[in-house]
């Protein structure tokens, strides 16, 4: 198996505009390592959570190689790619994206359940406990505080025991002491399960917590720099 789960060549994204045609992702170049750390920074506009989303398979790129987890996500079909999300990535958003009208357990179950996974509750009620959420079972989102509702949105993000972990400002929209608790919880997810974690993040303190630190300016890598880790 290679040490390398992410491998993008001449990555290039251009989306139309009322402006014309926009170049978000300009030629990107970039590995990274199994079962490590990434942190992507970079101004906003830089390019980031478009590249998130064509390593999630939710962005179709314009030219170049996306290689993740061994596949060639440019050859996949819609299907392919549905199926790839479903067996290797969890995503980890700056809005939660619950739904409103199924407590903390059903929505961590959903996708077990689409797999048609049996055991798709007791693994919801595992995720959640891991979370520090084994009270929270039966509460809707509108019950839960923000850092309570990301935490069930990563408990669902990491069920299926995906290799990729991507996480785009997941603590955007928490206070600080909050968000804190929500990276402890996502590198201690990290290194239960050996998953490779990318997370764009403006803190630097945080991206150098992460093995592999990875600048984008106007859609470009400008630097991609080993961390602290």
């Amino acid at each position: 198996m290679s040490d390398t789960i992410i491998e993008l060549e001449g990555l290039k994204l251009s989306l139309p505009s009322a402006a014309g045609l926009v170049n978000i992702l300009r030629g990107i170049d970039l590995k990274v390592a199994r079962g490590g750390t990434a942190g992507l920074v970079g101004p906003s506009g830089s390019g980031k959570s478009t590249l998130l989303m064509v390593l999630a398979g939710l962005e179709r790129p314009s030219e170049g190689r996306v290689k993740v987890a061994g596949e060639d996500l440019t050859r996949l079909g819609e299907d392919g790619l549905a199926r790839f999300r479903r067996d290797h990535i969890g995503i980890v958003f700056q809005s939660f994206h619950l739904v409103p009208t199924m407590t903390a357990l059903e929505n961590v179950a959903v996708p077990l359940e689409f797999a048609g996974r049996p055991d798709a509750f007791a693994r919801a009620e595992t995720e959640l406990r891991a979370v520090g959420l084994g009270h929270r079972l039966s509460h809707y989102p509108g019950q839960l505080s923000g850092g309570e509702q990301q935490r069930v949105a990563l408990a669902r993000a990491v069920i299926g025991d995906p290799e990729i972990l991507l996480a785009d400002e997941p603590t955007g929209n928490l206070d600080q002491t909050t968000g804190e608790g929500i990276i402890e919880l996502m590198f201690a997810l990290h290194e239960r399960k050996g998953t490779t974690l990318v997370l764009i993040t403006h803190d630097e303190k945080l991206a150098a917590r992460c093995g592999q630190v990875i600048r984008l300016r106007d859609g470009l890598v400008e630097q991609a720099e080993a961390g602290a880790a």
